[in-house]
This record gives structure tokens, sequence and C-alpha cells, in this order.
């Protein structure tokens, strides 16, 4: 297996597309097995995508893209502006809010970082912001649509680690709120030290407050009716998804009237460039994840961490900090695919709540995504508002610090994530 881990880091090293990585690693583990058949790695290709629960990706990845072209965004946008405009760095405040709004339609941090960047950054900029700390609060608050549902982080954890999709939704509504929280706050303090005004002179009047709110009542109804149909048993997940693509489809043809036919075919397209390149990342994992447990490294993993200490807050803290290490070089989906099967025994023996650690695990590795050298949304955000790393690596730090302590109160305070999904789920 060292050779599989050897091969992998170097063909990413090298830029190798991390699907090829996965595929080309997986078959040189099969090619050193004389006691398992050659013809398995195909069949574990071809299983892997017949993953019932894995419907829910397409789905809610199809639901999303449909809700951005219905004009539910712009209505977003406005709430969140009417809510904290009046506060201090006023457009970095209604960022933090609209990416909270927005979990519930994206459920991506890359897409939510990107979109941000083109709707906020150029005013950010036109008000005397600087181009790096654009680029970080928007780079930084798209990590709460990772915990917001519907994730797909969540679901992919689910999926692998055969864990309650709906719990995990559920548990990762109040993390989401905490960084929208500690973000808020974070850019209350700097935004007066570098003088960024209000966007707005005074609050919003609470009648034009009202009808805002109602114009964006059914992006904010989305993930409830998806926590009650999963609570009740109406829905499983990949029916879940199933229903937010219906729902999208009534909300943008017949309340906002805004979904033409040219829009839906631009979601179509966007879906499944979406859904090809995770589904193959998912095909490729299966060939590494079939090896790792055949040997046995879980087990190996679990008597490893218990020799260090038997307290399981120790353990999870460790874990983080390697997952933290690891984002800053491996795309967060990918460790989601390669160390659930892994993870998941090791915590399940320590007696972590599953649920618990899925929604600490799935924000952790986001972080990564906003890190050098190998941050996907921070390359995303840098290109569009035309930042260099170094800049925003200098101005957005305040915000890394913020999360971070997220992740160590989530350690700490358990209850933060499991408080809601006992309440609704029992």
């Amino acid at each position: 297996m060292l050779i599989v881990v050897v091969l992998l880091i170097l063909f990413l090293l090298l830029g190798m597309p991390v699907a090829f990585a996965l595929g080309i690693s997986g078959f040189v583990f099969f090619i050193q097995q004389s006691t398992l058949p050659f013809t398995m790695p195909v069949q574990l290709i071809i299983s892997q995508t017949q993953n019932f629960p894995l419907l829910a990706i397409p789905m809610f990845i199809f639901a999303g893209n449909l809700l951005n072209n219905t004009g539910i965004t712009i209505r977003l946008m406005k709430l969140s502006s009417a809510l904290v405009g009046h506060k201090h760095g006023g457009l970095a405040q209604t960022s933090v809010v609209l990416s909270t709004l927005m979990g519930g339609v994206s459920g991506s941090a890359i897409a939510d970082a990107s979109m941000e960047s083109r709707i906020l950054g150029p005013d950010m900029i036109k008000q005397g912001y600087s181009r790096g700390y654009a680029a970080g609060i928007n780079g930084f608050s798209a990590i709460i649509t990772i915990a917001i549902p519907p994730s797909i982080g969540l679901v992919l954890y689910g999926s692998i680690g055969e864990v309650s999709i709906g719990r995990l939704f559920a548990g990762g509504i109040a993390p989401g709120l905490l960084i929208m929280l500690l973000l808020m706050i974070t850019v209350s303090i700097t935004a007066k030290k570098r003088g960024y005004l209000p966007e707005k002179k005074k609050k919003t009047p609470l009648k034009e407050m009202l009808l805002i709110f109602f114009s964006s009542i059914w992006a904010l109804l989305f993930p409830i009716l998806l926590l009650v149909g999963l609570r009740f048993g109406l829905l499983v997940p990949s029916e879940a998804g199933a229903f937010a693509s219906i729902y999208a489809l009534v909300i943008g043809l017949l309340v906002y009237r805004e979904l033409t036919w040219k829009k839906f075919k631009d979601a179509i397209y966007d879906t499944i460039l979406d859904v090809g390149m995770i589904m193959f990342l998912i095909a490729m994992s299966g060939l590494i994840s079939y090896g790792i447990t055949w040997e046995m490294i879980p087990q190996l993993l679990s008597q490893f961490f218990l020799g260090i200490s038997d307290n399981p807050q120790v353990i999870l803290l460790i874990v983080m900090i390697f997952l933290l290490f690891l984002g800053t070089m491996i795309d967060s989906t990918v460790i989601i695919l390669l160390l659930t099967s892994m993870l998941v025994p090791v915590m399940s023996q320590i007696g972590v709540d599953l649920v618990y650690f899925g929604v600490v695990m799935v924000i952790t590795c986001a972080i990564g995504l906003l890190t050098p050298p190998v941050g996907v949304a921070m390359y995303s955000v840098c290109s569009i508002l035309e930042c260099s790393v170094g800049e925003f690596t200098k101005e957005s730090w305040p915000f890394l610090v913020a999360l971070i302590l997220v992740i160590l109160l989530l350690i700490l305070f358990p209850g933060i994530v499991t408080f809601i999904p006992n309440l609704i789920f029992g």
C-alpha cells in the first residue's frame, strides 16, 4: 500500500488530474496482489457508481443550478444586504449572510465563492476594499455552504460511512450558523480598523425588510422542507434530491417565472459538468478504498491512536490537524472519498458520534479549499478579483483563524453539532 500512496502523491505533485491519479494508483495496488483477480478493478469502478444513496448528488446539484437560474440568488443578496448592510464593512457582512442563505441552494463552496466574488467583489473594490480582503471574505464565507443542508460533502460522507444523511443535514445547521457569527465578528473588527464603511447609511425599514423577506421565502423554505421530509420518512436522501429538482422547477416556472428555456439548458449543461467530475472521482476512489480495507488500515489506525491516548477529544484533535494539513495539498472531495472508510471505524471504536465526526470532518476538509498550495476556491476568487495568492494569504488570515476557532469549539463542545439532530430525530 505504501507504493500506492507514494505514486498518488507523486502524480498529484506532477499536476495529473486527480481522478487519473487515483485510478492509476489503484490499479497498481491490484497488480501487486496475486490473490485478487484482475477483473475486480473494473467491477469496483462500476459498482461505485451503482450506490443508490449517491443518486442524491446529481439531483441536489441540478436543483441548485436551477435555483440559481430562477432569480433566487439576487433576491437572497437583497435580503442579506437589508439585514446587515448598515454595519461596518457592509458588503463583507452581506457576503457572510448571503453564503449562509445560499447554503440551502448551492451546497458547493467553490460555486458560492465564485458567484459572490463576481457579484460583490467589484463593488467591494469600488468602495476601497483591498483585493485580498475582498477575495478572502468571499472565499472563507463560502465554507458555510458546506455545513448548511443540502451539503454535497455530507451526502458523500453519509453514503460512504453508512451514516444517516438526514441527521448529518441537521447536524450541519448549528456549525454553519456558528461560522457565520464568528466571521461577522471578524469582519466587524477588521472593517472598523480599515475604515470600511457601511453599505447603507441606516437600517432597512421593517416594511421594506418584510417585503424582501417574503420575496425570498421559497429559498429559505427549501432546507426546512428537506429536513421535514427526511424526519418523517416521507423521503429518503435520493428522493429528497429528486424533490429538490421538482421544487426548483416549480419555483422557476410558476412562482418567479424567470426560468427560460435557455436558462434551463444552461442548468443542465452545468449539472452534467459537475456530476461528471464528481462521479468520475467517486468511481476511481473505489480502487484505493478497497485497498485500504484489504490491508486492514482502519484497524491499524485504531491501534495507533489508542496507543497515543484513550481520550476521544485528543484523538479527534490529532485527526483534525492531520486533515487541515492534508487539505492544503488535496481537494476536500478526494479526502472525504479516501479517508471516510478509514476513519469511521476508528471513531466508532473510540466512541465518537459518527454524525458529529462527519460534520466536523467535512468542514475541516473544506478549509483546505482556501489554503495554499492547492486551494481550488482560493485560486478561483483570486482569478476573478485579480489578486495574487500572496496578497490573499496576507489579507485573509483573520478569517482562517475564525474558522480554526470554530473547529476547536466543535471539538470541545460536541453538543453544538448533536443538539439539533437529537432534537429532530431523537
